[in-house]
């Protein structure tokens, strides 16, 4: 159980440093959804699936939406 959770915190700090680095703002926006997933499933793991289902519908699934449909109406790639 402390490998998985070590390394589920592991690979959301790995798409945190890529959701900064990326120019491409659609990358970013999925790097930022997978490490709301990643989180999502952490607070499964601690016995919170209340608190799972709400970080994975509100933060994995609608702000990357809503984020895509902005981005989708302005410019794709950051200067």
């Amino acid at each position: 159980m402390i490998f998985v959770v070590s390394l589920l915190v592991f690979l959301m700090l790995v798409g945190a440093v890529a959701a900064s680095i990326f120019r491409d703002l659609i990358s970013v926006v999925i790097a930022a959804a997978l490490v709301s997933l990643i989180a999502s499933i952490l607070f499964y793991l601690l016995q919170a699936p209340d608190v799972a289902m709400a970080e994975a519908a509100i933060g994995a699934a609608l702000t990357a939406a809503i984020f895509i449909i902005a981005i989708r109406r302005t410019k794709r790639y950051e200067e």
